[in-house]
């Protein structure tokens, strides 16, 4: 049985510079001054607002989970050699939640709530780094 190739993200002009700080090992998303809020996913104007004010800033990538859920099946057959699969939503210490895999721990000491901390996963066949997390040492 072959294994089918999991499937990459594709850089945009308006993703590059989350895509380009990722491939740097840097956490860089969008802050609106109209707003005073980071802001994510990339987009070209701030949300609320409408404003053309997007800046891209550099943030520390720490933050909280939010939610997981533990895939027992693959989500796709893509993903069949990766069960289980702890999905999850992290929030940033500066705001926005980020979709992610948490990593490099058991998923039963996984709780809503624990601090977290980025992990770049390198894809250079592909050109790309992911951003995983992983629980903060206590």
């Amino acid at each position: 049985m072959s294994t089918l190739e999991r499937p990459m993200p594709v850089k945009t002009p308006t993703t590059a510079p989350f895509w380009d700080g990722l491939a740097r090992h840097r956490v860089v998303i969008q802050y609106s001054p109209s707003s005073d809020t980071y802001v994510f996913y990339p987009r070209v104007r701030a949300p609320r607002t409408l404003a053309n004010d997007l800046q891209w800033r550099e943030i520390s990538g720490m933050g909280t989970l939010y939610s997981y859920s533990i895939a027992r099946r693959p989500v796709s057959p893509h993903f069949a050699d990766a069960v289980p699969h702890s999905l999850a939503i992290v929030e940033w210490d500066e705001g926005p939640r980020f979709s992610t895999q948490m990593v490099n721990v058991d998923p039963a000491q996984l709780r809503v709530g624990m601090r977290v901390q980025p992990v770049f996963v390198d894809y250079p066949e592909h050109d790309v780094t992911m951003l995983r997390y992983q629980p903060t040492p206590e």
